[in-house]
């Protein structure tokens, strides 16, 4: 546990969002902050509550929070061949294999979101990350020959994820391999923010490897502030209120290798079985549950800028997306992120 004058959290892996304020903002003495930070699924995890708090009932609270991580990793973590998840990946296809209701629901929500993201997003590319070695079985020393990623393609497909949700089953219909990663660490945000409710912690900030949530208000005078990252260069173009709501971003830039001159992200299209070429470096997504925003995000960076931002007109999602040109980086923002930063403009004029 540490004690800061305020919240000073640095830029995130796998992520291009930084809580903003850290330098230019002097708090007032009733903003001092209380941290909790750890490591999961390979990457940390940070809890700011504002306020001092004793040591006791943070000590209630780390524990709950580990075991509430703990219990996600144990069911939908793909390095972990014990997993439930995992028990699902191994099982004949065709077999039914029974899992917790949480893996379930995520599975039931992945559908949904592939069908929105007009199958940007899609669980069952596993095999897919994994021949491209961006998955646990590590990086191959060469690029996939074409006859296995058409056979590996031709195993991807969601509509081939069978749900039996009133038995609490599953079942492969085809030789494919179950990834939730693009969404599973989005889950485990929104876990730890059930067990700071249980605590009754009504404002907090939550920040597991970029995947964030904010809850309630980081003062009584102001909201809880997030920086957009501008991708390869790191600065913060845009900052973003957060009350009671999630933020995550998916980008290109930070997983990726370089073969003969070609550069390879680890954002492998479902549609295509490679990873995406298109200029949209990442997208951030601001919706109520982190686990939708994980999804979103990943599901609409494989998009493109064109298509991403016609699915967020369709569905009314908050999002800000940030393309390569000749000229550097464009921002975009949808609609519903417009009307979003421009009632919280509003307010804090007020």
């Amino acid at each position: 546990m540490r004690l800061l004058p305020y919240a000073c959290i640095p830029a995130l892996v796998l992520g291009a969002l930084v809580l903003v304020g850290c330098a230019e903002e002097k708090p007032a003495d009733d903003e001092m902050v209380t941290e909790l930070e750890g490591t999961v699924f390979g990457t940390f995890f940070h809890i700011t509550l504002p306020g001092e708090w004793p040591e006791d009932e943070l000590e209630a609270i780390r524990d709950d929070v580990r075991q509430a991580l703990d219990h996600v990793d144990s069911r939908m973590s793909t390095y972990r061949e014990d997993s439930d998840l995992n028990r699902l990946n191994q099982a004949p296809e065709g077999e039914w294999v029974e899992l917790p209701e949480s893996v379930l629901e995520l599975m039931r929500i992945s559908r949904e979101v592939a069908d929105h993201t007009r199958g940007g997003f899609d669980i069952t590319v596993g095999g897919l990350v994994n021949l491209w070695g961006f998955g646990p079985e590590g990086r191959p020393t060469r690029i996939p020959d074409t006859a296995d990623l058409e056979q590996a393609l031709a195993a991807t497909g969601i509509g081939r994820l069978e749900l039996d949700t009133e038995s609490r089953r599953a079942r492969r219909q085809a030789d494919f391999f179950v990834d939730l990663s693009g969404i599973a660490k989005g889950h485990g945000v929104d876990a730890v923010g059930q067990v700071l409710e249980q605590h009754g912690v009504a404002h907090f900030l939550i920040n597991i490897g970029g995947d964030v949530l904010a809850g309630g208000r980081r003062s009584a005078q102001r909201p809880w502030r997030i920086g957009v990252e501008q991708p390869d260069r790191g600065d913060v173009p845009l900052a973003v209120p957060l009350e009671n709501m999630a933020v995550t971003t998916s980008g290109d830039y930070r997983n990726f290798f370089e073969h003969n001159g070609e550069r390879f992200s680890h954002i492998i299209d479902p549609r295509t079985g490679r990873p995406v070429a298109h200029g949209l470096a990442s997208v951030t997504v601001l919706h109520p549950s982190t686990t939708w925003a994980d999804a979103y995000a990943t599901g609409l960076l494989v998009l493109g800028p064109g298509q991403a931002m016609a699915v967020a007109e369709e569905h009314g999602l908050k999002i800000i997306l940030i393309t390569r040109s000749d000229d550097g980086f464009r921002t975009e923002k949808s609609p519903a992120m417009r009307a979003y930063l421009d009632q919280h403009s509003a307010e804090m004029r007020r």
